[in-house]
């Protein structure tokens, strides 16, 4: 990999897919550091729905947390989730998307997402909303980073077999960008 280069790979993909555990795997695997999901910490304090406002600070934080993280990284940057899911959120509950966010998307892209696949049992969280739309949502990502032109790969499998998965495709990728 080049010196000075770092390249951003984001894991991504509907709730309860195992987004921030495979995360972490990650960074330890390439021994790099990982962006954790900034609208976990910001969702786990509020004291009333998620507003409009509540969705453009989670995506300026995230933003911000990745800048700050990113010197930090060895080559590569894995990011928890991305600002996209503000979109697919504000979409979903709002119906529309914070201009702010639209016009990033195409600016501030990622070498490589990791889509999570719904095979992974749903875990309860306070956090989480939409047992019931897992499919829905994926369907969704997939077109989101179709319309992109994202490089991504479905990453499927329980346990050991999900990370594994996810290596094999981030080493294929490095060896096909050169990396």
């Amino acid at each position: 990999m080049e010196t000075g280069t770092v390249k951003k790979i984001a894991i991504v993909g509907p709730e309860s897919t195992g987004k921030s555990t495979l995360s972490a795997l990650l960074a330890r695997h390439y021994e790099t550091i990982w962006v954790p999901e900034f609208a976990r910490g910001y969702c786990g304090k509020l004291t009333a729905p998620c507003t409009w406002q509540d969705e453009i600070n989670m995506f300026n934080g995230q933003l911000q947390l990745e800048k700050e993280l990113a010197p930090l990284a060895n080559g590569l940057l894995i990011c928890d989730t991305t600002f996209i899911t503000v979109k697919i959120w504000s979409d979903h509950i709002f119906g529309r998307s914070p201009r702010e966010v639209l016009d990033a998307l195409p600016r501030h892209t990622y070498d490589l997402y990791l889509l999570m696949d719904i095979d992974l049992p749903w875990e309860d969280d306070p956090l989480r909303d939409f047992p019931q739309l897992r499919d829905h949502f994926m369907e969704v990502w997939h077109r989101e980073l179709q319309a992109l032109g994202a490089t991504y790969k479905v990453i499927s499998g329980l346990s050991d077999d999900r990370f594994l998965s996810a290596v094999q495709a981030i080493d294929a990728w490095k060896a096909g960008a050169g990396a």
